[in-house]
């Protein structure tokens, strides 16, 4: 476990990856061609970013926040023009008010969110090698319900070998200020107060094993964090070191709310996968 300071200029220097390339964005490309329901069709939709040229490429999978009832895919700025592949993935969003039963997502649970977030996942393995990618360098990362999502599908195997793929195949799993206890949307949907923590399968947690890929957990400060996210990703690292897990990571970014440990949290991503370019990791 480890806790840090990070200052920016420091972070930036060491990190840069340094590839002067040209890139190339493709937007909107369907990872659920053959729905047949609108709002999936809507929704599941992916952009990938690329450098021309390159072969062997690393490939960050971007899962967005926004508590699985809001946000938008993107391609986080600080992760471009780094040498790397970006995906920025969006997935099906619960309604935000259950009594709108006439709203075109009424009947999406947090569950549906998960299955997304493999079949996208699912797609990468498929075709990333075509943008100049390795198939064994995929990182899927996220911030938030993102991280929470990146985790689901890191733990739980059966999630992403209903498309095919092991989960052990990914390079790593990088979750910003992910929940591991059972997602609050979901906790809600049941009845469920925020203050009242569960640890049942839509929980990370349940998935604890030593043999998943890779962790990096990165959190805000403790005391500036949502509810009690550094320590659900602190029981995480402790499960995980007892369960025999030989390379999981916890950082703590003191200073840094929730939303504010994002940026230093990137910088941190890039580290690593440089680190693992370079076989010192």
């Amino acid at each position: 476990m480890k806790t840090r300071f990070l200052t920016l200029l420091c972070l930036i220097l060491s990190t840069t990856l340094l590839h002067a390339q040209d890139y190339e964005w493709e937007k909107g490309i369907s990872y659920r061609p053959d729905s047949n329901d609108p709002y999936t069709k809507q929704m599941c939709l992916l952009d990938v970013y690329y450098p021309k040229g390159k072969t062997n490429a690393p490939t960050v999978v971007w899962f967005h926040g926004g508590g699985l009832t809001g946000g938008k895919r993107k391609i986080p700025n600080e992760l471009r023009e780094q040498g790397i592949i970006l995906i920025g993935v969006e997935y099906r969003l619960c309604a935000k008010d259950k009594d709108k039963k006439d709203a075109i997502n009424a009947n999406v649970t947090t569950d549906d969110a998960v299955d997304d977030a493999a079949a996208a996942v699912a797609w990468v393995v498929k075709n990333v090698a075509k943008y100049g990618g390795s198939t064994d360098k995929i990182y899927l990362a996220g911030h938030s319900a993102g991280g929470y999502l990146v985790s689901m599908i890191g733990l739980d195997k059966t999630r992403l070998a209903k498309y095919g793929v092991d989960a052990d195949s990914m390079a790593a799993l990088i979750p910003f200020s992910g929940q591991m206890i059972t997602h609050f949307k979901n906790r809600h949907d049941r009845g469920i107060s925020d203050l009242q923590p569960i640890i049942d399968q839509y929980a990370p947690l349940y998935y604890v094993r030593k043999d998943c890929p890779p962790i990096i957990l990165i959190t805000g400060d403790r005391e500036l964090e949502m509810l009690g996210r550094y320590e659900e990703n602190a029981y995480m690292w402790r499960m995980l070191k007892l369960a025999g897990h030989p390379d999981v990571t916890l950082y703590e970014l003191d200073g840094f709310n929730h939303g504010g440990m994002k940026h230093p949290a990137e910088f941190l991503l890039l580290k690593y996968i440089r680190k693992r370019e370079q076989g010192k990791q």
